[in-house]
């Protein structure tokens, strides 16, 4: 599995939000440079990835020197799954399609159960993962137990 760049900071600044949202001043809207610097991404691709997650209502946003952003909804209820959507489209791809699209021939027929089968892993994963999660550290048991297993690290 391959995740972009945006995606990888969408993930890490809806973290910093859920941290901020349950912290010393809660309730308070965070300024893009503030979570730039937290986060260590680049301030301009920062804040166009703030607005692609305002389109797909991850985040409010509020103009103004009392400005910044904060998440729409409970960090409980926002997945993973969905930042990723929200940011790059679909989870699985292959050439472009979606898997279920992909037309296969003789012995590589199977091909495209196995895309659909990774498809529903990734899936399993990153809907059980909440915002919140990542930003607690408390990860769900099964994520966990996948994670302890010395093969996951190679």
């Amino acid at each position: 599995m391959r995740l972009s760049a945006r995606v990888d900071y969408a993930l890490r600044a809806a973290a910093e939000l859920a941290a901020t949202a349950s912290g010393p001043g809660r309730g308070r809207p965070v300024t893009a440079d503030q979570i730039a610097r937290a986060q260590e991404i680049p301030p301009k691709f920062l804040e166009s990835i703030l607005l692609q997650l305002r389109r797909g209502g991850i985040v409010h946003a509020q103009r103004g020197p009392e400005g910044g952003y904060w998440l729409a909804r409970p960090a409980e209820e926002i997945s993973l799954a969905e930042v990723i959507r929200v940011i790059d489209g679909p989870l699985a791809h292959v050439r472009g399609q979606r898997p279920e699209q992909l037309g296969y021939h003789g012995p590589a027929r199977a091909l495209q159960e196995v895309w659909i089968a990774l498809r529903a892993s990734e899936r399993e994963i990153l809907e059980l993962v909440s915002i919140a999660d990542v930003a607690a550290g408390t990860l769900p048991a099964r994520v966990t137990e996948l994670a302890a297993d010395p093969r996951a690290w190679i």
